[in-house]
């Protein structure tokens, strides 16, 4: 049984092979993957297991990246490197952070 994920030897049309620029936070995403990777907290295996295992509605509207991310952050939650709450702490944090700064810019 073909999982929503395997396309292979599907139709899928002509690809275009064009270049883009990364925004900064891909280029961020590609960084740290390389640097679990050569410390060991993260196996090419685990990330495509982890992509794979995302369900079609999210594998289907998240891009490259964002795929990418969800598979290290779920890595790193298995292998007990971090914890959910640590996560979810340290997001609150950077939301409040940047919801402060925007309401800087505006009082400006």
């Amino acid at each position: 049984m073909r999982s929503h994920h395997d396309m292979g030897g599907l139709e899928a049309g002509p690809v275009e092979p064009t270049e883009h620029d990364y925004a900064p936070w891909e280029k961020r995403v590609d960084a740290l993957m390389m640097l679990l990777s050569a410390r060991g907290h993260l196996k090419v295996d685990e990330l495509r297991r982890n992509v794979e295992a995302l369900g079609p509605d999210a594998y289907d509207t998240m891009s490259y990246y964002e795929r990418w991310i969800s598979s290290i952050t779920a890595t790193l939650i298995q292998r007990g490197v971090l914890t959910s709450d640590e996560i979810g702490r340290r997001m609150s944090k950077v939301e409040a952070e940047h919801a402060s700064e925007i309401a800087g810019r505006r009082a400006s």
